[in-house]
């Protein structure tokens, strides 16, 4: 692995872990999981918390869903044994996430 995939490959886990854990456009796999429970504070701003639901696997999903580091383990795994494995299909895809991470970072940096 050249340290060009490497840097790559650290950008599209990056973005695929947020799109998973945080975008709005996932909400959907995350919905059968969890629940978001709105509550108003004393100052009158409105609370937003996580809940998970269920037991078992159902809230191990949940609980995985909900933790950025749990979820990043997993993004890297996936990526990587495509990237082994069929890089025919995984090169194009890591190369759209980490063009989205790295405009993200970048976002985030230059705010």
């Amino acid at each position: 692995m050249t340290w060009l995939h490497l840097v790559m490959l650290v950008m599209a886990v990056f973005r695929l872990t947020r799109l998973i854990v945080f975008d709005k456009i996932t909400w959907f796999l995350r919905k059968p999981f969890h629940e978001v429970i709105e509550e108003t504070q004393e100052d009158g701003s409105i609370g937003t918390y996580l809940h998970v639901k269920g037991t078992g696997v159902r809230k191990w999903i949940g609980e995985l869903l909900s933790c950025y580091w749990c979820t990043g383990i997993w993004s890297s795994v996936i990526l990587y044994l495509g990237y082994v494995y069929i890089p025919q299909l995984a090169l194009p895809v890591i190369i759209i996430l980490a063009v989205a991470g790295m405009a993200g970072f970048l976002e985030s940096f230059l705010k």
